[in-house]
């Protein structure tokens, strides 16, 4: 007997038969005059044509420690909103734009999977509405002005050693990481040490995902603090006086992108920082304009929940000014495996004691959503490697703590797939919950990493390199001190090891740069090997990839 190979993700999205995005926007209750088509599928909101006061719950869809290929999260996020769509459920989705690096790199898209996407996949993944084009030229623009304003006399005194600010590029390129610019003699400006860092941890992504406002994005663009004078002093964006050539860079960029799930389920998709070198979350506005749209928003943070889902409610919620409502902790039985001492390339065959062995990670992220005052819900997402025995072992298990978990299929069958799941986030969403972030933004940069560690991660305490001494101190002196962090950390572990697995404990973790971003509105915390811009893999997901004589993608996942 011939057994048929399951499709792929992107041959199920291009198969799809997806709506008009005038229908989209029409049954999500937008005005027509309010959405700019890019095509016959995807449009740009208007948001000052978006009428009410944000009040949808917000539901935040975070993980455990992730594999290198990732749990599923968005799949999770987009098959639950399909799935309250069944129960009929005003909701949105409100996702992350994905980066091409990771797309051509190792880890794949973010739009999802199987029959829980969003689409059109393939536009998406690729170049989209321009946003992150937009993004990267503003950030190099910048870089720009800084080297044309030394070149033309330094009327500022900017010291060329204490630029901090990078150029920027939405690839992983390891070759870019440090750069020598203004090479060739006087006509080429001043001889300097650069570098690259991905677009996604560019600060303009920052700033475009927090700002609230378009002019509250010119004014975060002008705190950006580019460099240092010789005397020490700051320079900042608006002493360049090009804060408002930058924002109309981005002011189309700024308006969130409508799409659809393949179940017809409207979806923002709108910003992308990564997780683990920047704070992970999509637009404040786009997640403002669900919840205008919407009674239930289901969104994502990048990573485990040590990472984007901390600075989702550490930053982004504390910014916005509101709360998730509920928690949704997505694990799978490979990752479970891993962390219980499984190599990856034996993550598909049976293992019932690894799955026991690796639940204390699931129960450690479980516990940081508790320290948010925030009762979490855990989607144990399934893979067609999985067996009822060690299924049994993680639904037992969350019985056995009275924890709420839910068999999810949503890869497979869709919102039917997450009805399960659906149902619990309803009787959640009914229930008060105590939110709040584990730290006072009027605690020194030191209390706030500690609490992070400690809440967190897990870990006992912090060190501090001398250099991280040194910038903290500066830090202090500026006043600059009265901001969040933004821990940059791996995701493998919730140390800032990447090979420590499991739960770690007695670890210390160390800070070896702080780097302030006063437009975005946070201090970026360097830990470990972490760095801002990635490299490729040995076999990039690229060497996959083709377009076929019809011009359409092939490879894409």
């Amino acid at each position: 007997m011939t057994v048929s190979k399951p499709l792929s993700d992107l041959q199920i999205a291009t198969s799809a038969k997806m709506k008009p995005i005038t229908e989209i926007a029409e049954a999500a209750n937008i005005p027509l005059e309010a959405i700019e088509p890019y095509g016959k599928y995807k449009a740009k909101i208007n948001t000052n044509l978006i009428q009410g006061t944000p009040s949808g719950k917000v539901v935040l869809v975070t993980a455990t420690s992730p594999t290198p290929a990732g749990e599923g999260k968005s799949t999770v996020t987009v098959g639950l909103a399909d799935a309250l769509k069944q129960l009929n459920q005003n909701v949105m989705v409100a996702l992350r734009e994905p980066s091409l690096g990771p797309v051509m790199g190792i880890k794949g898209g973010a739009t999802g999977g199987g029959y829980a996407q969003v689409v059109p996949m393939e536009d998406i993944n690729l170049h989209f509405t321009g946003d992150l084009h937009a993004i990267t030229t503003a950030n190099n623009a910048l870089a720009a002005f800084i080297d044309n304003h030394i070149h033309q006399g330094n009327v500022l005194q900017i010291d060329p050693r204490r630029i901090i600010w990078k150029r920027a590029l939405d690839m992983n390129d390891r070759a870019l990481r440090k750069v020598v610019v203004g090479l060739g003699g006087p006509g080429q400006g001043i001889p300097r040490e650069d570098g690259f860092d991905i677009t996604v941890a560019s600060e303009i992504m920052a700033v475009f995902c927090l700002a609230t406002s378009l002019e509250n994005l010119k004014e975060r663009l002008g705190n950006i603090v580019i460099g240092y004078t010789y005397a020490k002093e700051p320079v900042f964006v608006r002493d360049l006086g090009v804060e408002g050539a930058l924002t109309l860079l981005l002011k189309d960029a700024f308006q969130p992108n409508l799409v659809q799930t393949l179940e017809g389920t409207p979806a923002i998709i709108h910003g992308g920082p990564f997780a683990n070198i920047a704070h992970g979350c999509n637009s404040i506005v786009a997640t403002q304009t669900a919840r205008k749209l919407a009674d239930i928003v289901i969104t994502e943070a990048g990573f485990g929940a040590d990472l984007g889902a901390e600075k989702f409610m550490n930053i982004k919620a504390r910014q916005g000014e509101f709360a998730p409502s509920a928690v949704i902790v997505v694990t799978t039985i490979r990752a479970l495996k891993m962390h219980g001492g499984v190599a990856k390339s034996q993550l598909s065959e049976e293992n019932v004691e690894a799955v026991q062995n690796g639940l204390p990670n699931l129960a450690k992220h479980v516990d940081t959503v508790r320290a948010f005052g925030v009762e979490p819900i855990v989607s144990l997402n399934r893979f067609i490697t999985d067996t009822e025995e060690e299924l049994a072992v993680v639904l037992n298990w969350a019985k056995s703590i009275n924890l709420r978990i839910a068999r999810t299929n949503v890869w497979e069958e869709g919102g039917k797939g997450g009805l399960e799941l659906a149902r619990e986030v309803l009787e959640v969403l009914d229930q008060p919950n105590n939110f709040s972030p584990i730290y006072e933004i009027s605690d020194s940069i030191e209390q706030k990493i500690t609490a992070i560690v400690q809440k967190v991660y897990g870990g006992i305490g912090v060190q501090f390199t001398d250099e991280a001494k040194k910038q903290m101190a500066q830090i202090e002196s500026f006043g600059w001190d009265m901001l969040p962090v933004c821990m940059a950390k791996t995701q493998y572990s919730l140390s800032d090891q990447p090979k420590l697995l499991g739960r770690p404990i007695g670890f210390t973790i160390t800070v070896r740069e702080i780097i302030p971003k006063l437009g975005a509105g946070f201090l970026v915390c360097l830990t470990g090997d972490i760095m801002t811009m990635p490299g490729l893999p040995k076999t990039p997901a690229a060497l996959r990839m083709d377009v076929d004589e019809n011009g359409e993608a092939v490879g894409l996942f």
